[in-house]
């Protein structure tokens, strides 16, 4: 399918792209998202739905789906589509604009902002042979609704942040919580790491350190139960009462097609300059993508990245308009006076 022609194309349905796509909207650009997800919110929505963040303007704490859902509700007031479960293969330039292409569309568009985050991702799967049948049937990487494992028999498996981050939240929600670790060093925050081992301590929560996965066991074709396998004395030495497994293994990324553009790469990062110029004329880049001195991987950073990067494409687009648009208290395109 080929869409109509946008003065600009976003990619990544992140904050930093959520907010983008707003921003065109209110600069009169016509704009969309391309995003290689199912669903809008990247890291925020796939990975960590309900964890708490503190230090977004205005919000004294959120749940990052929330942050989310303000977004899109923001997104909305001007109409412009998101595009989800479009992996980018390729650019070519086409007159005076680009195409963007996926496997199955092409995005002719004038100038383009990735604000694809760490690139497209994906959540590392579990090695072991055994596991690759129940994805889908009892193994899930990802957790958008904690409420679903309400009543169930849990296995995290894990070190991390993630891991920890949902051993903690689903005590008291699940029959069950057992969470699962190769080595007995952690990679979580401090705070929830002594909040799970206190619940370890309680006999809330069972922790096998030093273990692995090693078989899952069906009963009427359902998982049941999990084998345990001692990485130090490589032996089974348990079995787990079990009917969902969580990997919380981190995820790979993949810059994909964009290594490909002629950009400055350093690190899987796009250098830019205080523009957010790419060096290649009509790209841009923002959020955890670009790379300037002294930048800040945050999402506040991300969103004065997005209204830089969408005033300088619009700039590029329409040479004839100014770059700095004024107070949004003062737009028309809010129904208030046009200064």
């Amino acid at each position: 399918m080929r869409h109509a022609l946008r003065d600009l194309t976003i990619i990544g349905a992140g904050p930093t792209g959520l907010f983008a796509l707003f921003y065109a909207g209110m600069r009169g650009a016509t704009a969309q998202i391309v995003d290689a997800l199912d669903q809008p919110g990247g890291q925020l929505a796939a990975l960590y739905p309900e964890k708490l963040i503190f230090d977004v303007a205005g919000f004294p704490e959120v749940l990052a789906k929330d942050l989310v859902k303000s977004l899109q509700q923001q997104v909305a007031r001007f109409g412009q589509p998101v595009h989800c479960g479009q992996v980018v293969t390729g650019l070519v330039a086409e007159d005076d604009h680009f195409v963007l292409r996926t496997a199955t569309d092409e995005f002719p568009t004038r100038s383009i902002v990735i604000a694809a985050g760490i690139g497209a991702f994906s959540p590392r799967r579990l090695p072991q042979a055994c596991a690759a049948p129940w994805y889908g049937r009892g193994i899930e990487d990802r957790v958008l609704d904690p409420a679903r494992f309400a009543g169930r028999h849990v296995m995290i498996v894990g070190g991390g942040d993630s891991a920890f981050d949902w051993a903690h939240q689903l005590q008291g929600r699940a029959a069950s919580v057992t969470l699962v670790h190769r080595t007995d060093r952690f990679r979580a925050h401090h705070a929830t790491v002594e909040a799970v081992q206190a619940d370890v301590a309680a006999g809330r929560t069972a922790l096998f350190t030093f273990h692995e996965v090693h078989e899952i066991h069906a009963v009427d074709g359902r998982m049941h139960e999990v084998e345990l396998r001692d990485v130090k004395a490589k032996a089974v030495t348990t079995r787990v009462r079990c009917d969902v497994v969580l990997p919380m293994l981190g995820f790979v990324s993949d810059l994909g097609a964009l290594a490909e553009w002629g950009l400055v790469l350093e690190k899987d990062e796009i250098v830019v300059n205080s523009q957010m110029e790419t060096g290649r004329a009509g790209i841009y880049a923002a959020g955890d993508i670009a790379s300037y001195p002294g930048k800040l991987k945050l999402i506040a950073t991300g969103f004065a990245d997005a209204a830089v990067a969408v005033n300088q494409a619009f700039h590029f687009v329409y040479p004839e308009k100014k770059i700095n648009p004024g107070h949004s208290s003062n737009l028309a395109v809010f129904g208030q006076k046009d200064d």
